[in-house]
């Protein structure tokens, strides 16, 4: 579904997505299945926001793009290319910059909240950084912000 309007979501709720099996070659201990909820694409195609389950197991992941995270409910293990562990339990937030990769302990079960954002060549971003800036410059009353809270 792509954002054309405000959204409001309990993703603690979700049900119905059919299991996912890891892929195989990933898969470092147990037999790890995953469920997707695509709860909302941004309207320029660059981020998604998923509600993503797991059940018990341990794996890798590689990281295409930015993600940052939220733990709903359950915990994670997270090991990075360092080989130190951390845990994420619910409401704890953790990003994973695009190229990196860990390995992923669910003890038992974990849900996320998940926003993936393609990554752009940097003097891109700034460019078009400056871009919006001039145009809510140019589009702004005088003296009052633009557009919300957006930078």
């Amino acid at each position: 579904m792509l954002a054309k309007s405000i959204l409001i979501a309990t993703p603690a709720t979700f049900d119905g997505a059919q299991p996912q099996p890891i892929l195989p070659r990933w898969v470092r201990k147990g037999v790890p299945v995953t469920r997707t909820w695509n709860v909302v694409r941004s309207h320029d195609l660059t981020s998604d926001v998923v509600v993503w389950e797991c059940t018990a197991g341990t794996f890798e992941c590689r990281y295409t793009k930015d993600e940052t995270v939220m733990v709903v409910s359950g915990e994670v293990f997270i090991t990075n290319e360092k080989g130190e562990e951390q845990r994420l339990g619910p409401g704890d937030l953790g990003f994973f910059p695009a190229g990196t990769s860990c390995i992923w302990r669910v003890p038992v079960c974990v849900r996320k909240i998940a926003v993936l954002r393609e990554t752009i060549w940097s003097p891109f971003g700034f460019g078009l950084k400056v871009w919006k800036r001039l145009r809510r410059m140019a589009t702004s009353p005088r003296g009052e912000p633009a557009g919300g809270l957006s930078t």
